[in-house]
């Protein structure tokens, strides 16, 4: 802007530092509430490993692969639980950095604020000693233009005019003097407010590309933790594939058989004896051999 006094500029530029500060606060208290929620996540997965039965009664190969599951179930809870935790610092880190900024800002903005306000005084006392020196200007000519009308013979009322006259134009002349210095005045005070502006408009562009290189870095780490867990989870659920691989159906069957077993013979089969018939109870039929159980 042409005026002076305007911070249109410069409040455009100090709203965009406030939104960029205001966006990384956005993102710490995302990684704050994604810190809750994979840390909840994680404790719910630790105590449903632990306290929900599954599969207790299995056997053999099976029973070591449930095993193998429930303790790989536990492992991905803890690894949600120290994502947690590793979210939490990233978002403390992104808080420092933000009162980092904060700080070295203040600074800068006050010599600005300090700044602003010494150049609108100067500027409005150098306004109101012109609007001075204008009105001094307009009642001497007023003056002048009255005399040089009234001819060669003065009365006592021109003489009293020319007297006003004269001590118009010292006033005038002071006015002018004052009116000249305190336009030097704002020429220097506009010269250093220009200079300081040029530095703080170098400094904020500086600070800018620090929040932006280090947000969208924050961005990226981000995701990669989230990557690498996921990475983590699948070798922990890797480990689980493995031990199923090690079941074996015939090996189960086999030990639960020779756990639970009764003996390798099946029962006698059952004869008819004829209690009527004295003869043949005499020489009761032999009952066959049993015959071995095989499986």
């Amino acid at each position: 802007s042409t005026d002076l006094t305007s911070t249109v500029g410069y409040d455009s530029i100090i709203q965009h530092l406030n939104d960029g500060r205001k966006n990384c606060k956005e993102f710490e208290d995302f990684l704050k509430e994604r810190a809750i929620i994979e840390e909840k996540y994680g404790k719910e997965l630790i105590n449903l490993s632990k306290k929900k039965p599954c599969g207790q009664t299995e056997l053999n190969t099976l029973k070591r692969s449930l095993d193998v599951f429930k303790q790989q179930i536990d492992n991905v809870g803890q690894g949600h639980i120290q994502l947690a935790q590793t979210l939490r610092e990233e978002a403390k880190k992104m808080e420092d950095f933000r009162e980092k900024q904060k700080l070295h800002r203040k600074k800068i903005e006050l010599i600005m604020e300090a700044i602003h306000k010494n150049r609108n005084l100067q500027y409005k006392k150098t306004m109101e000693v012109k609007q001075t020196c204008c009105c001094f200007l307009a009642y001497g000519l007023m003056l002048l233009t009255h005399m040089h009308g009234a001819g060669a013979e003065l009365d006592t009322r021109d003489f009293l005019l020319c007297c006003k006259s004269i001590r118009c134009d010292n006033v005038t002349s002071l006015t002018d003097r004052n009116y000249q210095l305190n336009v030097t005045t704002l020429e220097k005070i506009r010269e250093e407010w220009q200079k300081e502006h040029i530095k703080a408009c170098e400094f904020f562009e500086t600070q800018e590309c620090e929040r932006i290189n280090y947000f969208r870095n924050a961005l990226w780490l981000h995701v990669n933790q989230l990557s690498q867990d996921c990475v983590q989870n699948d070798e922990k659920y890797e480990e689980i594939r493995k031990s199923l691989e090690m079941c074996s159906i015939e090996k189960d069957i086999d030990f639960f058989v020779n756990l639970r077993k009764t003996g390798s013979l099946a029962p006698a089969p059952v004869v008819y004896e004829n209690y009527y018939n004295t003869q043949r109870n005499a020489a009761p039929a032999r009952s066959p051999v049993p015959v071995p159980i095989s499986r």
